[in-house]
């Protein structure tokens, strides 16, 4: 009789475990069916943002991966130049060798007015700190394929140029001299070019800089990004290169005008320094923007410009006369003191000569 009440209880203890074990089992498999959902809203919401920002990328002003017949096909949307070349994971537009220029042009002109260009570039080399050279510039300008200069382009562009600058080229002959003034490197540094304006290597463009910042993008271990915004004529530049995905405002230029027409590129050039310098990715989105009466009535921009110029001029102290050089301009001041001297003795005796021969 004890043995069969025992039983009964145990098989209770046993239905009340398994009905409590069920229960459990399904709130585990509803709160991971919940939970699944959620994921799934999630990342559909992710995705719709995503086909929202793609439907703003330009495809035809971008340069991506696979960069197919890139430079060669007739198909292509953007030519190589000098030493640039291919590869499965970047646009190479210098090796780490001497004396090389390299670019990449868009053939398609942009007609854009607002815009947002964010660029995927890596700088690397085997040469030390302040051994290395000599950068690389993003384009957007009215003239293209033309090696020069600025760092693989020509001088006296027209229209915006926005510079890497791994070497100091200034400081042996300005910062040492002006405390305060010193500037770290690798700097980047924007300056709009209106066709007469020449951008002066030996001063790493100072007197015609429109603002910039020191980044180091150099040999580093992340991925390093360039954004740079044009909206309602003014240009924003920002940085991300510290892995911290998060943009950095680098210059902020207002009043800024540019024509629309002009081409889009990437340029580089190496000389007795050397490094690699590579463009993974250029991406154009177009910016939406709600326009007033009065803007749309503005008067078509035919040459670069900025409003108000005087606000980013920057001074540069001329570089002052050697011992040597002030040695000979004192002798050959002296010695044209001198020859003024005797001429006018000379003068004065004939006149004086004259007169006494008139007198009698």
């Amino acid at each position: 009789m004890v043995a069969t009440v025992t039983n009964k209880c145990n098989l209770g203890r046993l239905r009340t475990l398994f009905s409590y074990q069920m229960f459990h089992v399904k709130h585990i498999r509803k709160s991971t069916c919940l939970f699944v959902y959620i994921l799934v809203l999630m990342s559909q919401s992710l995705a719709d943002d995503q086909d929202d920002l793609e439907d703003f990328l330009k495809r035809e002003y971008s340069l991506v991966k696979p960069y197919r017949g890139l430079g060669f096909s007739s198909s292509s949307q953007w030519d190589l130049m000098g030493t640039a070349m291919v590869t499965p994971d970047q646009v190479r537009l210098t090796p780490d060798l001497q004396s090389r220029q390299g670019a990449v042009w868009s053939r398609i002109p942009c007609y854009l007015r607002d815009w947002e260009l964010k660029v995927d570039f890596k700088i690397h080399g085997q040469g030390k700190k302040n051994l290395n050279g000599d950068g690389l510039a993003i384009w957007l300008t009215k003239e293209r394929m033309q090696i020069g200069p600025v760092f693989g382009n020509m001088n006296q562009f027209t229209g915006l140029g926005i510079f890497v600058d791994t070497y100091p080229n200034d400081n042996k002959n300005h910062d040492n001299r002006q405390p305060g003034t010193q500037r770290a490197f690798p700097f980047i540094s924007v300056m709009l070019g209106n066709g007469t304006l020449t951008y002066d290597h030996d001063r790493d463009g100072r007197s015609t800089e429109l603002g910039g910042c020191m980044a180091t993008v150099r040999n580093t271990i992340y991925d390093t990004f360039l954004l740079v915004r044009y909206f309602k004529n003014r240009l924003t530049l920002m940085i991300n290169v510290d892995g911290k995905r998060e943009w950095k405002e680098c210059a902020d230029i207002s009043g800024l005008r540019l024509p629309v027409g002009y081409f889009f590129g990437a340029s580089s050039a190496t000389g007795d320094l050397t490094d690699n310098h590579d463009i993974i990715s250029m991406k154009l989105y177009q910016l939406t923007v709600e326009t007033t009466p009065e803007e749309e009535e503005e008067e078509d921009v035919t040459i670069p410009r900025v409003d108000d110029m005087t606000q980013f001029r920057v001074e540069v102290e001329e570089e002052g006369m050697s011992g040597v050089q002030l040695f000979f301009t004192l002798l050959f001041s002296a010695l044209g003191l001198g020859v003024l001297a005797v001429v006018g003795l000379m003068v004065y005796s004939r006149w004086k000569e004259n007169k006494r021969k008139r007198f009698y």
